[in-house]
């Protein structure tokens, strides 16, 4: 038998915000989250046993079928998906298909699976492993307040290799103010915008 996850919801929609903005995308939610941040919008994947198991030979069979409508790649995401070990939904997923794989995450779990792209958006009250960090593609970190700035720097000392990016807390306008300033004034730095819930597209 394959194996089995736990799973919030799939979707094919547009992937609302980082440096893939934009681009058509499925969207796997695993449940099952212990990082707790106060600002998150997807709480109720928190609790893993809430959610039904799914094979990952079936969610594969969706992101195949998903490419076929349209979805340039697939994005793994929670929850914290690498609470899982990914290594049977990536393989059964090209097995499928040949959509890439991305992978958003906090950073707090080994990495497991074969992404072609890691999103890490590490937290101050959780930090991530050295080994994400170093692997991770891009970094976003969500500002909320001053410290939020100062940690995004130390964890871009550890990621040379990522693109990085300041993402304001949802109707935060401090947040906001500071990720554009800071922004305007480090050039390495871009502004990520959840451009989904502005359109209000799933």
């Amino acid at each position: 038998m394959s194996q089995q996850l736990p799973v919030v919801e799939t979707f094919h929609s547009l992937q609302g915000e980082g440096l893939h903005a934009g681009r058509s995308a499925f969207f796997i939610r695993l449940a099952g989250c212990n990082v707790g941040c106060s600002w998150c919008d997807t709480k109720h994947s928190w609790p893993q046993s809430s959610h039904p198991l799914q094979s990952v030979d079936s969610l594969a069979a969706e992101a195949a079928a998903a490419g076929q409508a349209g979805a340039a790649f697939v994005v793994i995401t929670g929850g914290e998906p690498l609470h899982h070990n990914l290594d049977g939904l990536t393989g059964a997923i090209r097995t499928a298909c040949t959509l890439p794989i991305h992978i958003e995450t906090s950073g707090v779990d080994p990495l497991s699976g074969t992404p072609d792209w890691i999103t890490l958006s590490p937290k101050r009250h959780s930090p991530p492993r050295a080994e994400v960090l170093r692997a991770c593609h891009e970094l976003k970190v969500v500002v909320h307040e001053p410290n939020d700035l100062l940690f995004a720097e130390v964890a871009a000392s550890q990621a040379p290799q990522a693109s990085w990016l300041l993402q304001p807390g949802w109707q935060s306008e401090k947040g906001q103010q500071l990720a554009i300033n800071y922004a305007q004034h480090h050039p390495r730095w871009r502004l990520s915008l959840q451009s989904h819930k502005w359109l209000q597209v799933r």
